[in-house]
């Protein structure tokens, strides 16, 4: 093989490389806008909304899709809603990363709004973790949202000079997300503020 052939037969392979790795990306990108997609729905309407159809016509992409990249809509649906807790989490780190308040009535204040925004993706959100109950496919997830809700909340109580072993961690995390699930199920006016008064108590009893 001469030179010249060599190098024809170099660049052939790298152009097999790069469309290969062109097609990996293509697919990576259509991968995650379902999950985007469905995720979204799921934020917006629940379990229900969150159809094979409805999923691929959000993200823009042909129907087949959604069978091509998952298994199915159980697959999907799971991994939509590790999606939905990994930002719900984000969302919260962010929030409270700063926090360091020693007054109860003042931390109470942060814990509890930082529950009460969204309200249309926690909806999506508690509607799957009780789903988890019947489907183990989706307990993983839901149990990565409570550790992760526990993380969150012993790192707050740990800056601010509260106990923060683990019955103090689950004492508050299980109050508020109680408080949580109340509000966007009841949506009352006085929601918020009850939320706070409880937390505040709650805060005082492991200070």
């Amino acid at each position: 093989m001469d030179e010249v052939d060599e190098r024809r037969e170099g660049h052939a392979g790298a152009e097999v490389v790069t469309q290969r790795r062109r097609r990996q990306e293509r697919a990576l990108r259509r991968r995650e806008a379902l999950l985007g997609a469905a995720a979204d729905l799921l934020g917006e309407g629940g379990f229900a909304a969150a159809t094979h159809r409805a999923v691929a016509r959000r993200a823009g992409i042909p129907l087949a899709a959604t069978t091509y990249y998952f298994a199915g809509r159980d697959e999907l649906l799971a991994q939509a809603f590790a999606l939905l807790v990994e930002r719900e989490l984000a969302d919260m780190r962010l929030s409270l990363e700063d926090v360091r308040e020693r007054s109860p009535e003042v931390l109470a204040d942060k814990l509890a709004t930082v529950y009460a925004v969204d309200r249309p993706r926690q909806l999506g959100l508690w509607e799957l973790y009780l789903q988890a109950g019947r489907d183990p496919a989706l307990q993983d997830v839901a149990r990565a949202w409570t550790d992760g809700c526990d993380e969150i909340v012993a790192s707050v109580l740990e800056r601010a000079g509260y106990a923060c072993g683990r019955s103090e961690v689950r004492f508050v995390t299980t109050v508020l997300s109680g408080l949580w699930l109340e509000d966007i199920v009841e949506a009352r006016p006085e929601g918020l503020e009850r939320a706070r008064d409880v937390v505040a108590r709650a805060l005082n009893a492991i200070s």
